[in-house]
């Protein structure tokens, strides 16, 4: 008679020990969904290209405002006239341009996935067009003389003389347009990182790890945790945990005696 609660209390034991055993595995699994999780919501959120589009519009706009070119003429009748072309007479798209990159950061936001890797391949062909004038300025491509003279509306008679391209607002155009070229490479390729991050999260192992992991906290409530979806508790089936097994109450013995 004295052996018999000596024995069941060995078995007890071992039950004890692979439920342990079991909630190690079950606390392992969940931190490994939440660190997959924290990814996703990091990948999912456009900082970086919203800043470089930002940086880019200014640059843009603030390239359209400074002197692209001085060119200097004369008609044989009056003084030798100097004009100065600012970017957004050189190149009339350049205001335009950084206004798209403007209403582009509202973009982002506004659309996820697929479409959102579109606004970023439409971003990187207006930073395409955006450098295309500065990059033919800076090599000296076309002939820059007529083309500003035409501009400057000079009349009839008038010859332009020489024509001085200033390097610096080109360049600052050039960096801004491969600022927001940054911008649209990165947000087509977090259209592809936010995807595969959301297939990992709706891996059946990682959806049945919650399902355990959640089956396993109410079981060790004491009647005090919400009840759980058809689904969660299915796919915790799935997992090998079976929601039905919970805790004895407290004060009964192996049996359900009180002791």
């Amino acid at each position: 008679m004295t052996a018999t609660p000596g024995a069941d209390h060995t078995d007890s034991a071992d039950p004890a020990d692979s439920s342990a055993d079991g909630s190690n595995s079950s606390a392992a699994r969940p931190a490994e969904v939440a660190s997959v999780r924290a990814t996703g919501a990091t990948a999912a959120k456009p900082i970086v290209p919203v800043v470089l589009l930002a940086l880019a519009a200014a640059g843009l706009w603030a390239a359209s405002r400074m002197t692209w070119v001085t060119v200097y003429s004369a008609d044989g009748l009056t003084e030798p006239r100097t004009d100065d072309l600012n970017g957004g007479v050189w190149f009339g798209a350049l205001t335009p341009l950084a206004l798209v990159l403007v209403a582009s950061i509202a973009a982002v936001f506004a659309v996820k996935g697929v479409l959102r890797q579109l606004l970023g391949v439409v971003i990187s062909v207006v930073a395409a067009a955006a450098a295309v004038p500065g990059f033919a300025l800076a090599v000296g491509a076309g002939k820059t003389a007529d083309r500003a003279g035409t501009l400057a509306e000079l009349p009839v008679r008038a010859v332009v003389s020489s024509a001085d391209t200033h390097l610096g607002p080109a360049i600052l155009s050039i960096v801004a347009a491969c600022l927001a070229l940054a911008a649209g490479i990165l947000l087509t390729r977090r259209a592809g990182e936010h995807t595969e991050v959301s297939d990992k999260y709706d891996n059946p192992v990682f959806r049945k790890a919650d399902a355990s992991a959640a089956v396993s906290k109410q079981n060790a409530e004491t009647g005090t945790a919400a009840p759980l979806s058809d689904r969660v508790l299915w796919d915790a089936l799935d997992a090998g945990t079976d929601p039905t097994d919970t805790p004895d109450a407290p004060g009964a013995g192996p049996a359900g005696e009180s002791k």
